[in-house]
């Protein structure tokens, strides 16, 4: 589904669903969200357990089994799961409602101790152009991390297989680490994601100078559309980032702060990249406009070229098509006379056309011919 569709519809819903005035913390599902797969990862320094708990009740008797239990949800189109886990890791209803309404942007919030954070993941439906955008929320409290999905498909796995694998960093922290190492799972797919991006733009620019089309046109807005996209789902990224490292110091243990300082490092990077391909993008459709330009100012001058050269021409040929009869005045048309007059006449013609494109060619007015290719040869001088 095109981003752009998505996003439509989605708020034509919202506004539909949302009737004003209902008691704040109720859960407005939407018809169309897939209903919830959850799936829980218990680990410790020495052991860790998989299990899928969608059919499962008591979700509070897994808390304290192990050190860090992470529970993941894909999909929120049921209320009384969504009640249940938030019974169980004492979420609170404000917090609650933020999951469910899939149009927030990313930020951060404490509840009681129980730290929310919202994020935004980004993934190509058409590479290169177009963008579908989903809500991560992610709560973390004493010894557990809870994450929420519209859908299947995140940027988790690597974090799955370090616990897995029994990688000791991960697997001897606390949930604090785990919660980090998700959020900068997040933030790190930006990087893959702009990385293609550069490389559409840097292939737009090419094309651009060769040979400007709608088609192209086209590209360049829908790289622009995505690029804005981008920009709403990293720009608060940096606020998220700070505002983690600028936490209640009970939240994070101190081990886990040095990384919290990479986390906006990170951020930061990633909106650098963003406003630079934002401003490559603008350029971009400045460049098409004036390849449009050049083109358009290229034919200009030959058609005018050509008609300038055959107005003197086409002046002869009237004046010469004009019937007065010779016979009641020398003077009328004495040419029509001569024995050599229709070779001369065509002679004449051909020496004001040769003549006036020599002209031409001394003023420099024929140079733009030459341009094309100069300008082909551009984008390999960077």
């Amino acid at each position: 589904m095109s981003t752009h569709h998505h996003h439509h519809t989605s708020r034509k819903r919202r506004r539909a669903v949302h009737p004003p005035g209902l008691p704040p913390g109720t859960l407005i599902i939407s018809p169309d969200a897939p209903m919830p797969v959850v799936h829980a990862i218990g680990y410790g320094p020495e052991s860790f357990e998989e299990m899928d708990l969608t059919g499962v009740t008591d979700l509070s008797s897994l808390r304290g089994r192990w050190p860090v239990l992470w529970v993941n949800v894909n999909g929120l189109g049921d209320a009384a799961t969504l009640e249940r886990l938030g019974a169980a890791f004492g979420l609170h209803p404000l917090a609650l409602e933020d999951v469910v309404n899939t149009y927030q942007r990313p930020k951060l919030d404490s509840y009681e101790g129980v730290l929310y954070v919202v994020m935004r993941e980004l993934r190509w439906a058409v590479p290169g152009a177009e963008l579908d955008s989903e809500q991560v929320s992610l709560f973390m409290g004493k010894g557990f991390v809870l994450t929420l999905q519209e859908a299947v498909g995140d940027s988790f796995d690597p974090v799955r297989n370090r616990i897995r694998g029994g990688r000791r960093m991960l697997r001897e922290a606390g949930a604090d680490y785990l919660a980090y190492a998700l959020l900068d799972s997040i933030v790190d797919s930006f990087f893959p994601l702009l990385q293609s991006m550069g490389d559409a733009l840097e292939d737009l620019e090419e094309a651009v100078a060769v040979r400007p089309t709608s088609e192209l046109q086209k590209r360049i807005r829908k790289a622009r559309h995505a690029l804005l996209l981008i920009r709403r789902a990293t720009w608060p990224l940096r606020d998220v980032a700070t505002a983690l490292q600028a936490g209640d110091a009970a939240t994070f243990q101190p081990e886990t702060r040095p990384y919290l300082h990479d986390l906006t490092d990170h951020a930061l990077r990633i909106i650098d990249l963003v406003e630079t391909h934002r401003e490559q993008a603008s350029s971009l459709a400045e460049a098409y406009m004036t390849s449009l330009g050049f083109r358009t100012n290229e034919v200009m001058a030959v058609l005018t070229v050509v008609g300038t050269i055959f107005l003197p021409l086409s002046f002869l040929t009237g004046l010469y098509g004009m019937n007065f009869d010779r016979e009641v005045s020398p003077w009328n048309m004495p040419e029509l006379g001569l024995p050599y007059g229709y070779p001369a006449l065509v002679f004449v013609m051909i020496t004001i056309a040769v003549g006036m494109l020599a002209w031409f060619r001394r003023r420099g007015w024929l140079s733009g011919n030459g341009t094309p290719e100069t300008l082909d040869a551009e984008p390999d001088l960077r």
